[in-house]
């Protein structure tokens, strides 16, 4: 998840260059990558499709998404895809309490 707001005018190849520009992470190895707007009500995905990106945009009509927290020992977000999923339904975070499960780990950018 990109640590700062992004213009949402950005298309596919802009968003593709931001990555490579502050990762060390290829953005064709498959990661999710996922980008807010400076007011929080738009969201955009990019993720690598085997042969080309998926470029997935929402934007709320009303509200903002709310963000996760930075981990302050690593300096960055540390986003569950439940919990990136309960953003983008517009569930409190404080209010949702995980259960002990399995689960894959997305890091930011």
């Amino acid at each position: 998840m990109c640590q700062h707001p992004v213009r949402m005018n950005k298309g596919i190849d802009a968003l593709f260059n931001l990555i490579k520009a502050e990762s060390p992470l290829s953005p064709m190895n498959g990661d999710i990558y996922i980008f807010f707007g400076q007011n929080r009500q738009n969201v955009k995905i990019l993720k690598w499709d085997t042969d080309g990106f998926l470029l997935y945009h929402k934007r709320l009509e009303r509200g903002s998404f709310e963000l996760p927290k930075i981990d302050p020992a690593t300096g960055y977000y540390e986003l569950f895809w439940e919990t990136f999923s309960f953003i983008v339904s517009g569930l409190s975070l404080d209010s949702v309490r995980f259960r002990k499960r399995y689960r894959i780990l997305f890091l930011s950018i």
